[in-house]
Parts: structure tokens; sequence; C-alpha cells
């Protein structure tokens, strides 16, 4: 079966096709993940998955959606990490850590006290963008980087990659979707600079791949690195899979080992077509056209569903998100429709 087939990239190797995708818990204190982060990551472990990754960790106090936000900006956060990664690690699973900068999304409450952009009282501080253009119009007013600013992302990106290093990750992910920095300066919708990076794709493209090629210092090959990328921003006239395919050609020559294939989130208000398995055909694009692996995410639920694609070649990991928040034992119960036999920790074979 695929789906429980190992999946070797660079030096590592996941004992199965699955991977809990990257979800926000905004229950982190100064960016230092708690006992949460140990049980809720630790228990996905535990439920078989192959790969396990953190939420969007962020690289630096400005680079947080939230002040929940896990980071990775300083020593504490690392050393906090580091019983995750050991953890996750026991269990047979890869720790993986997807290192990540809100931009112009930065500076907002968590989804349950509304998730809405923060006042001064809140302690709101100033989102930074590639063009002064706010999300929406309730969101702050981003400060537009210089040439400084850009400086200070790359090397914040770099520094965090080593800290993943010491803490035991052994998968880094550049989140390069949803509407956040790296998207922003991708997305001609977001991106409205004239300089070198701004206008033509190359320019549009230029600090996701110096940012690629930082972290590659920090983090070097053959330690996988992924980049999450949104495929589409559904808009006309906004970033598209033409430009993404073309993307991920560059990404590759840059030591990039796999694509996360999402979409959306670069504005608000955009009607996407949510189906079954909806972004599938953009990884299987990518796949066939930049030769790179992928990943496929986006209501992927079952393990037919998730067989098939494998099957048909459309990638070559499957990203589960809110699935394996329902049931986070989702591989396990997909070996057993599957016929596969995991084998459970010691603490749980009685019930085997």
């Amino acid at each position: 079966m695929a789906l429980f087939e190992p999946l070797t990239i660079g030096n590592v190797t996941l004992r199965n096709r699955i991977a809990v995708s990257p979800m926000c818990e905004y229950s982190a204190i100064d960016g230092v993940p708690t006992d949460w982060h140990l049980v809720h990551l630790g228990s996905r472990a535990v439920g078989g998955a192959g790969l396990v990754f953190t939420e969007a960790t962020a690289v630096s106090p400005e680079g947080r959606i939230s002040p929940g936000d896990t980071g990775i900006w300083n020593t504490a956060q690392r050393d906090a990490w580091v019983r995750i990664a050991v953890f996750i690690s026991s269990q047979g699973a890869m720790p993986g850590i997807q290192l990540a900068h809100a931009g112009r999304k930065a500076s907002t409450s968590a989804p349950w006290h509304g998730g809405k952009p923060l006042n001064a009282g809140q302690g709101a501080w100033t989102p930074v963008a590639p063009s002064a253009i706010p999300f929406d119009g309730d969101y702050a007013m981003p400060s537009a980087l210089d040439a400084a600013g850009i400086a200070k992302v790359i090397a914040d990106f770099r520094a965090s990659a080593v800290r993943a290093s010491e803490a035991g990750f052994r998968v880094i992910e550049i989140h390069a979707a949803h509407g956040y920095l790296l998207h922003e300066f991708l997305s001609p919708l977001t991106n409205r600079r004239d300089d070198a990076y701004g206008g033509l794709l190359e320019n549009r493209a230029r600090l996701l791949r110096e940012t690629v090629a930082a972290v590659r210092e920090g983090w070097p090959a053959p330690l996988p690195l992924f980049v999450r990328v949104s495929a589409t921003d559904w808009v006309a006239g906004g970033w598209d899979i033409d430009e993404c395919v073309q993307l991920a050609r560059w990404l590759k020559r840059d030591g990039v080992d796999l694509i996360d294939c999402s979409s959306g989130g670069a504005v608000p208000h955009v009607k996407v077509p949510i189906a079954p398995g909806y972004q599938v055909p953009f990884a299987a694009r990518i796949r066939r056209e930049a030769g790179i692996a992928t990943g496929a995410v986006g209501l992927i639920t079952d393990a037919k569903q998730a067989e098939a694609i494998l099957d048909r070649g459309e990638a070559d990991l499957i990203i589960m998100a809110r699935e394996l928040l329902r049931d986070p034992y989702l591989p396990r119960r997909a070996a057993a429709e599957l016929g596969v036999v995991i084998e459970p920790p010691v603490q749980y074979q009685r019930a085997w």
C-alpha cells in the first residue's frame, strides 16, 4: 500500500506517507511551547503519522500572527522545543518545524477571541509587508520593508533554522503560503514594489529564494527542506499555478526537496471552490512539470482517497490537517482499513 510505504527525502526516511500539517494552536507563552504542544504533537506521533510538523513558528516577534504563536527566535524557545522533538522521535515519527513570518496578517487575536487585529491596549505591534497595503479594512497599515528590513527577515530565518537543528528537528518547512510575508512578496495583489523585489516574477520570488539560500546555510543538505506555497490566489490577476510551477523549478535548483501545495489566503473575501481533494491538481502539476516531490493537502479525509492520490502519481506525501484534529489516530485506523499492521507503543499492545 503506497500510503504506508517509507519515503526517503534527503537523509530522512519517513515510516509512511502521512504528515501532520502545521496547525496553529495559539497557546504559547512568549513564543514558548507548553505542555499543550507536547501533548498535541506527541499524540499525533503516537497515532502513527510519519512526519509531525509544528504549527507556523515565528522567526521573530513581529512575525507572529498572534501573541499566542510559538516562536524560535531565542534560546528559551529552542530549549522548550527539545523535549517535544525528542518525544515525537521516540514514537517513530519525524519531527518537523514550519518557519514562518506573518507579514501584514500579524498582530491579531486568537480565533476564539475573535481573530481581529489587536489594539494598543492588547499589545499590538506594527506589521511589515512588501507594500503598505493592509490585509482588510480593519487591519493595521503595515510598514513596507526597506533593504535593512528585508535583510533582517532573511537573517531571522537563517538563525531560526540553526536553532531548529539544535532543538532536534529533522525537517524544516518554510511557510510561503496563505497570505503571509513570503507569499505577500510573490503575489502581484500584495506586492506593488518597483525595486528588485517587485514587478517581474523573478523579482517577486527573490525574497523567498534568498530566504531558502539563507536557511540552507543553517540547515545544509541533505537535511530535508520543504516550502509551503499557495498555488493560486483564486483571483484574476493574482498569483497563479503557472507562476507557481516556474517558482518550483527555481526552488528545486535552490535546494528545496518538496513543495507543499496549498492555496489562497493573500486577500480576503475570496470564493474558493472547496471540494474533497480540491488542491491535489496543483500538487500533481507541480510534481509533473517542475520535477520535484510534492505534498498534497486540503480535504483529504480517508485512507482510500489518500491511497488513490499516491497511486495516480499526483503527490509523494499526504499532508492532513483538520481530520487529524478530529482523530489523532487516523493513521492507525487507515492502516487497519488498508490491511497494514502498524506496531503500537508497548503501553498500548494489549488493545491490539
